[in-house]
């Protein structure tokens, strides 16, 4: 494996370093401040290892007919490793890649280089000043897995932004958000309220013992004006090696209960992990 050795290199907002996989030829996992942020498989970019990405990427399976390419934004680039798997999956798609951090993406073009024929662009941006410029419909799909150091930045939970991303999406658009929280779950409720404002469907995806409150984890939401498949959806995320619970509807309604949408000026970032919850081996 060709130069299959760490990289260390200071970014615009850390020290990010580049690890090599020592059981998987050309796969490597992504550090920001020793926080972990991506894993990629070069020759297989197909192979989603952490769990919330995999969710994500059940998710990007099930929008529209299978296989037709898709118009993407991502929002938080990391190691590219969902763009990577849009690519290869959905051929032909266009996308967008935001992310604030333009040395880490200097960093990653270097080092893991992008499928050849990939049609990505990517933006040294802020997400949602990004998205305030972006054009009215034109995005079908919008990923938002945006985390300065191991939290999300405040300004990306509020229903101003929201909405911003509701403008952009067209109708049958999806948008899918990964936050991290634990029980009681005030902020993960607060964030499902805030897409309530703008999108009439939901969808909760997380693993069964981060919902009965055993411990801190990443959800993945998926909000839109149509429904998802949520059977396909559950069939998949049942089948991973660490499964998750799908809740939407009367369920996802009562989970939420009486928790309040996000103003800007109330807006704060996501929960501080406790020590070792997104920790290396």
């Amino acid at each position: 494996m060709k130069d299959a050795i760490p990289v260390t290199r200071t970014v615009d907002h850390g020290t990010a370093k580049l690890m090599p996989d020592i059981d998987r030829e050309r796969a490597w996992l992504l550090t920001v401040d020793g926080a972990p942020q991506s894993y990629v498989d070069l020759d297989d970019p197909t192979h989603l290892e952490f769990e919330y990405a995999r969710r994500l990427g059940h998710v990007l399976d099930v929008v529209g007919e299978p296989g037709r390419a898709l118009d993407v934004v991502h929002l938080g680039g990391g190691a590219l490793t969902l763009p990577r798997y849009v690519a290869v999956t959905r051929p032909g798609s266009r996308q967008d890649v935001v992310e604030a951090d333009r040395g880490l993406l200097e960093l990653v073009a270097e080092h893991l280089p992008l499928p050849e024929g990939a049609r990505v662009a990517l933006h040294a941006a802020d997400a949602r000043k990004w998205l305030e410029n972006a054009a009215t419909g034109s995005a079908e799909v919008i990923v938002a897995d945006v985390f300065g150091g191991s939290r999300v930045p405040a300004h990306l939970t509020s229903v101003t932004c929201v909405r911003e991303a509701a403008r952009v999406l067209r109708g049958s658009g999806a948008y899918l958000v990964n936050l991290p929280d634990a029980a009681p779950f005030d902020f993960l409720r607060s964030q499902l309220a805030t897409l309530a404002t703008a999108f009439e469907e939901l969808v909760l995806i997380a693993e069964p013992g981060v919902l009965r409150g055993r411990r801190f984890g990443n959800a993945v939401l998926v909000a839109g004006h149509e429904p998802v498949d949520v059977a396909a959806l559950a069939r998949l995320t049942a089948a991973d090696a660490f499964p998750a619970r799908v809740e939407h509807g009367a369920a996802l309604r009562e989970f939420i209960g009486d928790a309040r949408a996000v103003r800007d000026e109330d807006a704060v970032p996501s929960p501080v992990p406790p020590d070792g919850a997104f920790g290396i081996g």
